[in-house]
């Protein structure tokens, strides 16, 4: 799949059998939908929500009321608030974040550290830290007697970093990104605060876990991050991460089966594209291969003993992409404008596109857990 490709396509593309879980809204509140051949299926009554049914264990065969092929529906119609339209296929499911998992990352992270959250600085000590720990950060393994040998050499050096210990160390980053319902769909807008001046998108792949803590399945995500804000403390994190609109997540999520397993996320290339009003056009890729830490540790690392989810949890795996492009003038690197259209695309997931506002502009959100079981209890869903 080729970087532009439309969500139609995707799913035109998909071998027989392979099945797309999402969510829609056709007027009268939020159904969980099962795409599977082009075929929509409306499965509210027999799971009232995502979480419901990512949690059956008849998962592979589960089917609902016929609802339409897809290709009559138009995208064009279910997009950007139009009803009907697409939802963040997540909905009762804790949204965690895994960050710092590849080693570009990594460094962009102790660039902005030491700058302080200055975004005129960050190229001047981006082109020294490269240089400098870029290579053996890359060849260490997390974790391992190689990696802390590396801690005692750049601590020796005055170059450690807590961004480096959660990059190469034992425990890997893991945070809640954002709260239950408050992801954003294909098509919404996604919000920076109006008080950053330097902030990116982050395309990553999302695994979506049931409450055992397997991996089900697979969707897109953009972890929408204030690079000023988090660079000037890491005790920022949910300033810089929890905003209004500021985690997008679609369009579906894609069923693991015989033809998409873990091993293909492993393997697979989440492209980015951003389209300014201004005329501006930023591109790039991250490659999964070159994660740090499997993802199957990230999710073990997620939840055990020491944390449970009863309604099964969403993961970004983290991203690589970090756009350092200049923008407004040399040396000033990339920041979002508002307008900027976001394109986050993968062959095996599709594509998830949304369009950048500041968060005030936004439509707030509203619709929260007690909004949604007194949905559910009116339209006579709700089972015991």
């Amino acid at each position: 799949m080729e970087p532009g490709v439309t969500l139609d396509r995707f799913i035109a593309s998909l071998p027989p059998g392979a099945t797309l879980v999402g969510r829609m809204d056709r007027g009268d509140g939020p159904t969980p939908v099962i795409l599977r051949d082009g075929d929509l299926f409306d499965v509210s009554a027999i799971a009232p929500t995502v979480a419901d049914l990512l949690a059956r264990p008849d998962l592979s065969g589960a089917t609902g009321i016929p609802s339409g092929r897809w290709s009559d529906l138009g995208h064009g119609a279910i997009w950007r608030g139009a009803t009907p339209r697409l939802l963040a296929p997540i909905d009762l499911h804790c949204i965690k974040a895994a960050g710092v998992t590849f080693a570009e990352s990594a460094i962009e992270r102790v660039i902005e550290e030491r700058a302080r959250g200055e975004q005129e600085t960050a190229s001047l000590i981006r082109q020294s830290l490269s240089s400098r720990i870029g290579s053996d950060i890359v060849k260490v393994v997390p974790g391992t007697e190689a990696s802390r040998a590396l801690k005692t050499e750049l601590l020796a050096d005055g170059l450690w970093s807590q961004y480096l210990e959660v990059a190469i160390g034992p425990d890997a980053e893991i945070f809640t990104k954002a709260p239950t319902l408050s992801a954003v769909g294909d098509g919404a807008m996604i919000g920076i605060r109006s008080d950053s001046a330097w902030n990116n998108p982050e395309p990553e792949i999302v695994l979506v876990c049931n409450p055992q803590g397997f991996a089900v399945g697979a969707t897109l995500g953009n972890d929408v991050n204030l690079r000023d804000i988090e660079g000037r403390s890491a005790l920022l994190l949910g300033k810089a991460k929890d905003n209004n609109g500021s985690c997008a997540i679609g369009p579906f999520i894609r069923l693991f089966d015989d033809t998409f397993t873990l091993d293909t996320v492993r393997h697979a290339e989440v492209f980015l594209e951003v389209i300014g009003t201004d005329g501006f056009v930023l591109s790039g890729s991250s490659s999964m291969t070159k994660i740090s830490r499997d993802p199957l540790e990230l999710v073990n690392q997620t939840i055990g003993r020491h944390h449970q989810y009863p309604d099964g949890f969403a993961l970004f795996l983290g991203t690589m992409f970090a756009p350092t492009k200049d923008r407004a003038a040399l040396g000033k690197g990339f920041t979002h404008h508002p307008g900027d259209i976001v394109r986050i695309f993968s062959p095996e997931l599709g594509s998830l596109e949304n369009i950048v506002a500041y968060c005030e502009d936004v439509p707030p959100w509203t619709f929260g857990v007690s909004s949604l079981m007194r949905n559910l209890a009116c339209r006579g869903l709700l089972m015991a």
